[in-house]
């Protein structure tokens, strides 16, 4: 059976959703191979996780330039398991940096670049969302080994055992004249929320909330629910939220188990970043919104009045 690579995201040893998702998808291909790229150290934090679902093998690329330059560490690592290894496919997530990554490696190895897929059928054949979610492309590469940049929430991952032999493979020298090098890092300030992307419960809240200080609806009932705070791209527009939270096709796309949809009509481009979630919630004054097409519960009615009713009763079923 062939491998297929995974380029694994992690943080401080945690391992993204992403990756879990990137792992089930490349079991429909052949067998999944872990790649860690980082600081020395890293893998040893996340090798029992990756082996939980499903990780044959961990390719193990640790070194101080692994950690200190963007993109180009991961790329030629990348390029040089895919010469070793001749993988059915690599899959890497379709991230900011993941879209770069995937990007050059596939011009660095001369195949096809499979764009922002959904899903993978066990033939490599990819699905695509397009257009805001109006229409569902099918694509396969005709050229090499496939390199596939998947959509973060877009598949349920599947725990499955995994041996995660680890397998040490080198760093290429970094040349500093063409590569960007860290120069330093801050921490992400979130609070004690969890990751909008990482969340089993999302509540987020659309150009209904009316203002920026009306968004303490939003806040208090993804608090009471241990949940996300999320916001339509309306609301983020309108300076209602950070951009960082925004939902939708141009922001983030979310899969949790619930997703409460407070003051958003259900614009397709809203839609196409949160319509897998499991269980969806909407809350708004139109009746006749789009958001109520998906919904899987809706409540006609003003969302000032309905939202604190819902905090206080998951307070009392709390305490």
């Amino acid at each position: 059976m062939a491998e297929v690579l995974v380029l694994v995201d992690e943080l401080d040893g945690e391992v993204k959703k992403v990756t879990y998702e990137l792992l089930t998808l490349a079991r429909r291909l052949g067998e999944p191979s872990a790649v860690v790229v980082g600081a020395p150290g890293t893998a040893g934090k996340v090798k029992d996780a990756l082996g939980a679902y499903g990780a044959a093998k961990v390719y193990v690329a640790e070194s101080d330039d692994a950690a200190g330059y963007l993109v180009t560490p991961k790329v030629d690592v990348l390029a040089s398991l895919v010469e070793q290894a001749s993988p059915a496919a690599v899959l890497v997530p379709a991230s900011a940096e993941g879209k770069e990554v995937s990007g050059r490696l596939a011009i660095r190895i001369g195949s096809g670049l499979l764009y922002d897929a959904v899903d993978i059928d066990a033939d490599g054949t990819t699905t695509h969302s397009v257009f805001g979610g109006a229409y569902t492309a099918k694509a396969k590469s005709g050229k090499g080994v496939p390199v596939i940049s998947v959509r973060a929430g877009s598949v349920e991952p599947e725990q499955a055992d995994g041996g995660a032999a680890e397998t040490a493979v080198d760093v290429p020298a970094v040349d500093a004249a063409k590569a960007t090098r860290i120069t330093g890092t801050e921490p992400v300030v979130g609070g004690d929320r969890p990751e909008l992307t990482e969340a089993s419960v999302v509540v987020s809240g659309g150009r209904g909330v009316a203002s920026a200080e009306n968004f303490n609806v939003v806040e208090a009932l993804a608090d009471a629910l241990g949940g996300a705070v999320g916001a339509s791209r309306a609301a983020v527009d309108s300076g209602y939220y950070p951009h960082q939270f925004q939902v939708g096709q141009t922001g983030k796309t979310v899969s949790p188990q619930l997703y409460i949809a407070l003051g958003i009509s259900g614009a397709i481009q809203h839609r196409a970043g949160m319509q897998t979630s499991k269980t969806i919630i909407a809350v708004n004054k139109d009746g006749e919104a789009p958001i109520f097409e998906i919904a899987d519960f809706g409540v006609v009615g003003d969302l000032f009045q309905v939202a604190p009713q819902l905090t206080d009763e998951v307070g009392k079923r709390k305490g």
